[in-house]
């Protein structure tokens, strides 16, 4: 894989969802198995939240160690910019960013917060709807903006799986494409969602992985392996399925573009590098897409880099070898240049395109 760009960005995940439907559950789930990670979270309530190794009670502003390199701050949503300054200063060393939003937040108005931020070293990382399965009927009449969270999330956790039977996971999934969402939707128990659906495991120099100290996740799951026999593998997560591209030909802009813009139900994420061929020579493009954000950023070929397109797809309930095969024929036919002046404005006009950063509620046109 080519190397990242020059300013590193720290993904900025949205954790949201109704009282009582999970969301302090996954979270701890995911400090738990964080897959080498050191996340930062910001919790946006006033109420009493507990996370693991800490509690936070109506403390705004107040930021707590939770050990392995984590970290906890409680704040007000008009604080978040700041919050987020502080928490991707090089001196913290995070790697993710998960804001668990209020259980009567708008998470759309966080998700907006996130993408209109100044901020160099943040990237959007998704909106994680929770949803508790077994009272799904309940909660809608009580909350029925539900529908719109659901709507505008790029990933439902249909959490508490094991107290709800067919028909109600039936009706979810009704509800969820009733609103025209392709969003991936996960069942699950107990919060137990692979990170690496959310975020990719951190790289740490060999050095410091050696030499570290036991984690809080590496005691919790020494210890649960200890008592159940479990092995540290993915099956105490919900299964997911990761695709491979790799093309030594160079991708047809315009093609690759109706895919991505077709994306099917249950891609979550798409991330790597994109060679356009003679489109443009000079440059590789960064392609970075969560549920329906989609950002391409080029930049400049290294010395004797093998000029590929190098992808992965990551979701659940997608079908690998149909996803593959459609990358496929995004593959550039040839490589002629334009060979009119209408053709050439043709060609500039798409990488204008390329490089326009599409956002969650954008209007299609």
């Amino acid at each position: 894989m080519p190397p990242p760009p020059r300013t590193r960005q720290i993904p900025v995940i949205v954790l949201a969802g109704f009282l009582g439907s999970g969301k302090t559950t996954l979270l701890n789930h995911l400090l738990r198995h964080r897959a080498g990670n050191r996340i930062g979270v910001i919790v946006n309530d006033f109420g009493s939240i507990e996370i693991d190794a800490m509690t936070v009670s109506g403390q705004v502003g107040s930021t707590v160690s939770l050990g392995g390199g984590c970290l906890c701050c409680a704040v007000d949503a008009g604080e978040l910019d700041t919050y987020l300054e502080t928490l991707t200063r090089p001196s913290s060393r995070l790697d993710v960013i998960v804001i668990e939003a209020s259980g009567l937040a708008e998470p759309q108005e966080l998700v907006r917060m996130i993408l209109a931020s100044d901020n160099p070293h943040i990237l959007y990382g998704g909106l994680v709807e929770v949803v508790d399965a077994a009272e799904f009927g309940a909660t809608r009449e009580r909350h029925p903006e539900i529908v719109r969270h659901l709507a505008v999330a790029d990933l439902v956790v249909l959490n508490k799986t094991d107290r709800a039977g067919e028909e109600e996971r039936a009706l979810i999934h009704r509800a969820v494409a009733a609103t025209g969402s392709v969003a991936a939707v996960v069942p699950t128990t107990y919060g137990r969602v692979a990170p690496e659906l959310l975020f990719d495991p951190a790289l740490r120099p060999d050095g410091e992985e050696k030499s570290r100290q036991l984690t809080f996740e590496d005691l919790y799951l020494e210890e649960r392996a200890r008592e159940t026999g479990e092995e540290h593998g993915g099956h105490l997560h919900t299964a997911y399925e990761s695709v491979d591209f790799t093309s030594d030909v160079p991708m047809d802009p315009r093609r690759l573009m109706e895919f991505l813009d077709s994306r099917p139900v249950g891609l979550y994420r798409l991330k790597g590098y994109v060679d356009f061929g003679a489109g443009d020579a000079d440059h590789a493009y960064a392609v970075h897409a969560v549920g329906r954000f989609l950002r391409f950023a080029p930049r400049p070929w290294a010395r004797g880099e093998p000029r590929l397109t190098q992808l992965v797809l990551i979701g659940s309930g997608v079908d690998a070898q149909a996803l593959g095969k459609e990358l496929e024929g995004c593959r550039a036919a040839g490589e002629p240049g334009p060979e009119t002046a209408q053709d050439a404005a043709h060609e500039r006009a798409m990488w204008g395109v390329l490089r326009y950063v599409r956002q969650p509620g954008d209007d299609e046109t």
